[in-house]
């Protein structure tokens, strides 16, 4: 069985993480850090401090009636993607001990088809 880094969980929630493989499981938001683990595959588990948190990047669509999924850019690990089932209090839970200016929204699909077209023609 995997230790836990937390000692006092904030919040508990199923969820789902999309590396490599989707594997379901539950979120766990507590004191030292954010945890993902799977309930039927001890080996499948994901554990990152607070204090390798550098971004939360939220998937808002809709004017922010739904977030479909979020990540969490680490500082040296690279991105872990995640959906829950209710993204918005996972994303309150962990504003309590991320810095809110270090979440910020992912861009949109017009905002990247945007982005793509500009990049056309200034190389030009």
């Amino acid at each position: 069985m995997v230790q836990s880094i937390n000692t006092k969980v904030d919040l508990t929630t199923n969820a789902t993480s999309y590396l490599g493989i989707t594997d379901y499981g539950k979120i766990m938001i507590g004191d030292k850090g954010f945890e993902f683990y799977n309930e039927r595959d001890a080996r499948k588990f994901v554990q990152i401090p607070w204090e390798e948190v550098d971004q939360v990047i939220a998937s808002v669509m809709f004017k922010g009636k739904w977030i479909p999924r979020f990540a969490i850019k680490s500082k040296r690990n690279g991105t872990y993607t995640f959906s829950a089932k209710d993204p918005k209090k996972v994303l309150r839970a962990i504003r309590n001990y991320v810095d809110p200016s270090n979440m910020v929204r992912s861009l949109s699909l017009l905002d990247v088809v945007k982005r793509g077209v500009k990049n056309i023609f200034k190389r030009k």
